[in-house]
């Protein structure tokens, strides 16, 4: 298993696996199959083009035997630079349960401390998950009220942050 940044011209490869994620787990994330998958190849390169070259995102991808296997996105919050976020963080079911996803919040856990951040903050769906249990074993504690996932939804999200000093 590896996990390495995304390069830009890996645009189909974060497609396919961001559109697979959302259609797995529509409960885990802000957005939505449907949001997502109707964006042109010119809408991919330049969210990956962005996010290679902002100096201010870190995709990421997991890999496992050279295949495809997972992803998370970390990235410097625009109005305080002190705190990272994560985002898109999923592993594909085939892959669940090798550490994985352990390897990829740990690089984006990483990644922030080199940036100095003092915090991490991500969104958890609600309930005791495989995500929840493994936010909570890296040290992530829940902060503020739960909310709905996304406007409108039933399913509740949990703010989480890592305080790293």
């Amino acid at each position: 298993m590896i996990v390495r940044t995304l390069e830009s011209s890996a645009w189909p490869t974060y497609r396919d696996l961001r559109l697979r994620a959302l259609a797995e787990s529509p409960d885990a994330f802000g957005s939505t199959l449907a949001a997502e998958q109707g964006s042109s190849a010119e809408e991919w390169i330049a969210r990956l083009s962005n996010g290679t070259s902002s100096g201010l995102d870190l995709p990421l991808i997991g890999e496992v035997d050279r295949k495809a296997a997972g992803l998370a996105w970390a990235k410097v919050d625009a109005s305080n630079t002190s705190l990272v976020n994560i985002y898109q963080m999923w592993v594909a079911p085939e892959f669940r349960r090798q550490g994985l996803g352990r390897m990829l919040l740990r690089a984006a856990i990483e990644w922030a401390r080199a940036r100095r951040a003092h915090s991490i903050h991500l969104k958890a769906t609600c309930g005791d998950t495989p995500a929840m249990r493994l936010y909570a074993q890296e040290g992530f504690k829940p902060v503020g009220q739960s909310g709905p996932l996304r406007p409108g939804y039933p399913v509740l999200a949990q703010p989480l942050r890592l305080q790293l000093n």
